[in-house]
């Protein structure tokens, strides 16, 4: 639900999907991490946290994050919190072996795991906040696999439905925390949108070689995503990306097949990508369901080159046209850096980050100067 704090942004306001790409430094010490104490660690990151923070305030940005600086990866940072997972065999990504990561033990409860880092992003900014977390969907896809994970859960759907109780707990502490708004992030809803898997076709990620069948398995994804937001006292975001891993993209195809299926979602804004190639396409804006705003992706974060202030300009002045500016926030397709080894520098994101803020003064002045 919207909060004091976020119904008091402004027209197209600026936030980031959550990480920020990490400084040598920041990578240096997230390798050495399992070697030095608890409060050590955790205080050099904070040190390291609060200067990203600053970055994000100094380029102009609304709503901001921590950078996800605490985190190697987005969604491994929390397995590894939570427990229950391991390392079981290879599969090939974009070229590259890599080892697989499923579940093999029931998740025991614990208190959440987030709850620190969320309430020091909170006390050290007044901007508005936000903090992203995985989705169940997205974890119960990628990491149950039935040889290792059945004497857990028997099937994905009771590895999802359990991970919607933890995520919904763990949602619950960071609102607790001071946090403006929690991030659900699923780019496995995109896989919905690739033609090529929903075909099955053959495909370069293993992980994505299975059936896909929007029918029977989207009803359950938003079934798990409502059990989370219900009752959560800050503004909540879906953000649905197609996946960046060096600067490509794991999937294609625009958002047509998935936004009329999220009429039933029960989230404020849905974070979408517009401005890398074969993603969505702006018309997809019209299918949008009525209740969701759209955090526009108009700023491309694979590519090296940033786009001018006038291209991301017209990019979100045309999505207002479709569905009105009210409905609007501003952000980057993706995160910069879902994984702290992806090659964009921390000073290619606060190039591209100050000119999406620039765009948004100039969206807002237009708005401003029009009957």
């Amino acid at each position: 639900m919207k909060t004091a704090r976020t119904a008091a942004l402004p027209l197209f306001y600026t936030h980031v999907i959550g990480s920020l790409p990490r400084p040598q430094a920041v990578r240096d010490l997230l390798d050495r991490r399992a070697q030095l104490p608890p409060a050590e660690l955790n205080a050099v990151l904070d040190d390291f946290v609060r200067f990203a923070i600053r970055l994000q305030e100094e380029a102009g940005l609304d709503v901001v994050s921590d950078g996800e600086w605490r985190r190697v990866q987005y969604v491994d940072e929390f397995l590894d919190r939570i427990g229950g997972f391991e390392r079981v065999d290879r599969y090939e990504h974009q070229g590259e072996v890599k080892f697989r990561r499923v579940v093999v033990r029931r998740i025991e409860p614990r208190e959440p795991v987030f709850a620190r880092d969320a309430a020091f992003l909170r006390a050290n900014t007044r901007r508005v906040t936000k903090f992203a977390l995985p989705s169940p969907f997205l974890i119960a896809v990628r990491y149950w696999k039935a040889e290792h994970s059945a004497g857990a859960y028997p099937t994905p759907e009771h590895f999802m439905e359990h991970l919607a109780e933890i995520l919904a707990r763990e949602a619950q502490a960071v609102a607790a925390a001071g946090v403006d708004i929690v991030q659900l992030d699923d780019p496995a809803l995109t896989y919905f949108c690739d033609r090529r898997l929903t075909s099955g076709e053959s495909i370069h990620d293993e992980r994505l070689r299975r059936k896909w069948d929007i029918e029977t398995q989207f009803p359950l994804a938003v079934a798990a995503i409502n059990r989370i937001a219900e009752g959560l006292p800050a503004e909540i975001h879906l953000h649905c990306c197609h996946s960046v891993y060096k600067r490509r993209a794991d999937v294609t195809g625009d958002y047509k097949p998935i936004l009329p299926r999220l009429k039933d979602v029960r989230v404020d804004r849905i974070n979408l990508e517009f401005a890398y190639q074969q993603t969505g396409d702006i018309t997809d804006l019209t299918l949008l369901p009525s209740h969701l705003g759209v955090g526009m992706g108009v700023v491309d974060v694979r590519n090296a080159t940033p786009q001018s202030v006038e291209q991301i300009e017209q990019l979100a002045l045309a999505g207002a046209r479709l569905i009105g500016p009210e409905r609007i926030a501003l952000n980057p397709d993706c995160g910069f850096a879902p994984n702290a080894l992806e090659p964009p520098t921390i000073d290619e994101a606060y190039e591209k980050l100050k000119r999406l803020t620039e765009a948004a003064r100039r969206l807002r002045q237009r708005y401003a100067a029009t009957p």
